[in-house]
């Protein structure tokens, strides 16, 4: 005579649920940087157009505030594109933005000017207080604010500029470069061909000049 055998129900079975899709990943500016430098080196011309216009107000800001002269930046500016084109073949991705790449460039043909002319780099106060080029970015999104406000960002936008002239060459380099520009340390180190201790200690002495500099109203 068999007997019946029980058999323990196991746990009991946690109800499923369905995963939700993860939310598509924001796109990196560098990675679209490097794809159209890419698409460039394989013969899309439009794609070094797309590069132009994604890089070309910084390079022109940064130029700009070297040499203070809107016709010279112009012309730097536009070499500075010519010089990429016609390397655009021999760049590989390096780790950094391709703007950065671009305003080496920039910063070359700007140390080549100096030396063939002994040029003095000054900034121009009237150039750089023109709110239609792209440095008026030093003051602020003054576009936003009232008139009285906007009155004072742009006030103090062009005091910190002809500040930021006062400063020595290296100096006014760095701080255009990290603060203006938006450049990381390591960025930046490359760029003036220094080691990131090197850019921070910079930094560390044209932040303590530029607030002797400074009126006392701005501080």
């Amino acid at each position: 005579m068999s007997l019946p055998i029980a058999v323990a129900a196991g746990p009991a079975r946690a109800p499923l649920y369905a995963v939700p899709d993860p939310a598509p990943a924001a796109p990196d500016p560098t990675a679209e940087g490097w794809d159209l430098v890419h698409a460039a080196q394989g013969g899309d011309r439009a794609a070094f157009g797309r590069l132009y216009d994604r890089y070309v107000d910084g390079v022109y800001r940064y130029v700009l505030l070297r040499v203070g002269d809107r016709h010279l930046a112009e012309d730097v500016t536009s070499e500075t594109f010519l010089r990429a084109l016609r390397r655009i073949t021999s760049i590989s991705y390096q780790g950094r933005d391709v703007g950065a790449w671009f305003t080496t460039i920039a910063r070359n043909l700007v140390l080549d000017h100096v030396k063939s002319s002994r040029f003095r780099l000054e900034v121009v106060t009237d150039e750089i207080a023109d709110p239609t080029t792209p440095t008026a970015a030093v003051a602020g999104a003054a576009g936003s604010l009232g008139p009285e406000q906007q009155v004072i960002s742009r006030d103090t936008g062009d005091e910190l500029v002809r500040c930021i002239s006062d400063l020595g060459d290296d100096q006014r380099e760095c701080v255009i470069l990290r603060f203006i520009q938006g450049y990381s340390v390591a960025e930046t180190a490359r760029i003036m061909d220094r080691g990131e201790g090197a850019v921070k200690a910079l930094q560390h002495r044209a932040i303590r000049r530029l607030a002797k500099l400074l009126p006392d109203t701005l501080r």
